[in-house]
């Protein structure tokens, strides 16, 4: 990098530095010191008559699908509780820990 190797005269960084600081001070009075946004004025939604009734069948919709929900984790429940029986046995489906089917699985 014989480029950074020469010897420069002291005339020419001051030079160079006045010119720096002269950009600078050109573009420090040219910049404007606040950038003015002009907000439009926002108007609240009102909604029409058709507007309700759209949000009145959602609900609806939404509180029938909770309705059914529930009822299918009670159903869950219930079957749940039909594979135990009052003898302490249950049905062959039923996963326990150390049995047959865990032994077979868990080598």
């Amino acid at each position: 990098m014989k480029l950074w190797n020469k010897n420069v005269p002291l005339t020419t960084c001051i030079i160079m530095t006045m010119t720096l600081f002269f950009s600078t001070l050109v573009l420090a009075s040219v910049w404007p010191a606040e950038i003015v946004v002009e907000e439009e004025e926002t108007v609240a939604w009102i909604p029409t008559a058709e507007d309700i009734a759209y949000q009145d069948s959602m609900y609806t919709i939404i509180q029938s699908t909770q309705n059914d929900i529930t009822d299918i984790k009670n159903d869950i429940v219930h079957i749940l509780e039909r594979l135990d029986y009052a003898d302490g046995t249950w049905d062959s489906i039923r996963y326990v820990k150390g049995g047959a089917i865990d032994k077979r699985r868990n080598k």
